[in-house]
């Protein structure tokens, strides 16, 4: 498959996320933005975590639905304990 200029379609891996625009009330988004500094999370990952939750409880959370990804520094992994 090709674009319209000739090259090669690039191919979407299966991790891929898809994005969308989402237009909001200036006030909605704002109150959003707190709440999502207040649990320390981007405004985008708040939204998602929303309508994850919103899903679940509806019961329409797809049982394929991967975990929201982890972002950041890993956690640091404890030293290994002397043997005695």
């Amino acid at each position: 498959m090709t674009t319209p200029s000739g090259g090669p379609t690039p191919r979407r891996g299966p991790q891929q996320r898809k994005q969308m625009l989402l237009r909001l009330d200036p006030s909605v988004y704002e109150a959003l933005a707190r709440w999502a500094s207040d649990e320390l999370r981007s405004t985008n990952a708040q939204v998602e975590f929303l309508l994850r939750r919103a899903l679940a409880e509806a019961g329409r959370l797809p049982g394929g639905a991967k975990p929201i990804p982890r972002r950041g520094r890993p956690p640091a992994e404890p030293a290994p304990e002397p043997e005695p």
